[in-house]
């Protein structure tokens, strides 16, 4: 199985709205001379939970613990390998795929990676139910990676267990001006809705450095941008064309990478 990386949130949609990239990993039954990924390795646990029998290999390209959800990815490769133990064309099924989206949202505590990385482009999500939204912005996408890592577990623990109503607001309407904006290709109001009162401040203000980053990508021409997931990278909307000089802007002290859509999601390799 080959399995996009995927950047959540983007900014307004927390835990509800994914994009999956071209970054991936790949999930296989071990071969000799592999690598075998042990019993605590998130892609075995997926792997098991949908009934896979022997062991599994995982090679990556996606970093560990840096907000391109290489968790949900191997979850995601890993659950669908054992799918298709038991059904050759489990891939294609809608009802292994719903099965996947479930036990592998529940592992990760939320869906929105998972389902990104299973259907491929932007999804919206409940964990239960996920759908493609239409992307109709011509757009590039430049992810910013530094070399520090997050805990998403230690992430999620600072955050509010409550939010004034108005902050709940702001994000539900801007989660909607995200979605109208790609199906509209109004890259006017993309630029606004990617704002967020919900997690990003709290999350910046323990990496600074990633604020600086997002910072002088919008300063260099950047359409939006938002914190990955919950970091520490950050990744942002650029006009057609405009993707390789803004990486060139971006801080020295991480790594700028341009990055497509991945709008397949996983697949049989």
């Amino acid at each position: 199985m080959r399995v996009p990386a995927s950047s959540a949130n983007l900014g307004p949609g927390f835990d509800g709205v994914a994009m999956a990239l071209s970054l991936y990993a790949t999930v296989r039954e071990a071969e000799s001379g592999d690598a075998v990924a042990d019993e605590f390795h998130p892609a075995t646990i997926a792997f098991r939970a949908l009934g896979g029998v022997g062991n599994i290999s995982v090679r990556t390209d996606i970093p560990m613990g840096r907000g391109l959800g290489y968790s949900g990815a191997v979850r995601v490769g890993g659950a669908l390998l054992a799918a298709v133990q038991q059904e050759e064309n489990a891939l294609h099924s809608h009802e292994w795929r719903k099965k996947v989206l479930v036990a592998t949202s529940n592992l990760e505590g939320h869906g929105d990676n998972v389902a990104a990385s299973l259907l491929g482009g932007i999804v919206g999500t409940n964990g239960t139910f996920a759908a493609k939204i239409t992307n109709n912005c011509a757009v590039e996408v430049v992810v910013w990676v530094p070399s520090s890592s997050t805990s998403t577990h230690a992430s999620r623990t600072k955050l509010p267990t409550q939010v004034p109503l108005a902050d709940a607001a702001f994000n539900i309407a801007h989660t909607a001006l995200l979605l109208g904006a790609l199906n509209s290709g109004d890259l006017e109001a993309l630029a606004a809705a990617t704002a967020d009162r919900l997690h990003q401040d709290l999350r910046f203000a323990a990496v600074p450095h990633s604020r600086a980053a997002l910072d002088a990508g919008l300063s260099a021409g950047g359409i939006c941008g938002w914190l990955s997931g919950s970091g520490p990278s950050v990744a942002m909307f650029c006009r057609a064309g405009e993707a390789a000089r803004i990486a060139q802007s971006l801080p020295a002290d991480g790594t700028a990478k341009v990055l497509n859509i991945d709008t397949t999601g996983a697949r049989l390799v």
